[in-house]
């Protein structure tokens, strides 16, 4: 069933955290054009991941004994907002961060913890997630890729697609079938950690619309891995990658992603049209679906605090954020259109064409909406 949201604040002691982040992020912002910025969290920049984890910010919510900062959801929170809010380049270290550390600090084994976990810490490791296949899209019970018993470990076939940044990280987490067959669906299914350098791995890049190249198709032929790959216990992988799923689908990136433009948008519309009552009037709709997106999401955020697995208020998040972000980029086009006679600012006008080109990959990561609208009908009962 659907699980109830508490609307709640965000504590002080995380808030206490939003200067330092801001001023940090001003740094960047100030330097950087709105055409790159308008990427968002899937802006790859590894040196700036690293200096993010100089300052503590990357593993924020691990534990200090692997190097993390030890601290609460609330605070990852204000900082993803803020690193968020101002479209800044984290997609190196984003996975790790937000969902592979802290897998594999409830599932993995004190050796995966003392190896991984410090090294996401550090942004030295990067991560990526396996769990898409040819023919399967969003439905993950029907996986083919299998992982194969050895005397040593286990033997991978099999493929992966729609994989972000597999061709830039070092390792991925795969959702693959330990036994049985694809039709016995949620049984049989493990997680298991990938080193992307082992040999009989290949990774094709998929390019997009924008001249992007971050989606990759990644094969797998006789690979050998250890038996330390397993993460968790064998026949669990439905289970905690529905855990998982929790962290992916609930944050301010699932609202943020056209934030750059948008913000953009409202300082074009105060200098030239601020009398415009239907643009004030479109700008006021945009500001109050953001708002109550904001607060259903620091509403998840307190379970995940609490250790629950919010799953389908997760994905009810994720799916109005994502109409949202993929409404602004059309709805900024038309308003524009209706004043053709006035010069706009190319940097406003690139970053409308890059979101207008990727916004419909926006509701394929992270679940498509139809997968997260059954998974919603399914928690409120009608079907």
């Amino acid at each position: 069933m659907l699980e109830p949201l508490t609307l709640t604040g965000i504590p002080d002691h995380a808030e206490a955290l939003r200067p330092a982040v801001r001023e940090f992020v001003k740094t960047y912002t100030e330097k950087v054009p709105l055409e790159q910025r308008a990427r968002s969290w899937m802006g790859f920049d590894a040196d700036f991941s690293r200096e993010l984890a100089k300052r503590g910010w990357v593993g924020v919510t691990l534990p200090k004994q692997y190097g993390g900062g030890g601290l609460d959801a609330y605070s990852r929170f204000v900082l993803i907002e803020e690193l968020l809010g101002n479209s800044t380049p984290v997609a190196a270290h984003w996975i790790a961060d937000r969902q592979s550390g802290p897998l594999i600090l409830k599932f993995g084994t004190q050796e995966q913890k003392d190896f991984f976990l410090p090294r996401i810490c550090r942004a030295e490791s990067f991560f990526c997630i396996g769990m898409s296949e040819p023919q399967s899209g969003s439905d993950l019970a029907s996986v083919r890729t299998r992982a194969t018993r050895t005397p040593n470990g286990w033997k991978l076939n099999g493929q992966k697609i729609w994989t972000t940044n597999a061709h830039r990280t070092h390792y991925m987490i795969a959702l693959v079938r330990t036994s049985g067959s694809a039709e016995d669906r949620h049984k049989g299914l493990s997680q298991v950690i990938i080193d992307l350098s082992a040999p009989g791995i290949t990774v094709r890049q998929i390019g997009d619309l924008t001249g992007d190249a971050h989606f990759n198709e990644v094969f797998f032929e006789d690979v050998e891995l250890g038996e330390d790959a397993l993460v968790g216990s064998e026949g669990s992988g439905w289970a905690q990658v529905t855990a998982e799923l929790a962290f992916e689908r609930s944050g301010p990136e699932r609202f943020y992603s056209a934030i750059a433009l948008f913000d953009t948008w409202l300082n074009y519309l105060r200098e030239h049209h601020s009398g415009d009552s239907w643009a004030r009037e479109l700008a006021g709709h945009i500001v109050t679906h953001l708002a109550v997106l904001r607060a259903m999401s620091v509403a998840v955020t307190e379970k995940l605090a609490k250790g629950e697995s919010p799953a389908i208020a997760a994905a009810l998040v994720k799916d109005l954020g994502t109409e949202l972000e993929q409404f602004i980029p059309f709805a900024i086009s038309e308003e524009l259109g209706r004043h053709p006679g006035h010069a706009v600012p190319d940097g406003l006008l690139r970053a409308l064409a890059y979101i207008s080109q990727i916004c419909p990959t926006y509701s394929l990561r992270g679940g498509t909406r139809e997968i997260l609208r059954g998974m919603i009908a399914r928690g409120l009962g009608l079907r």
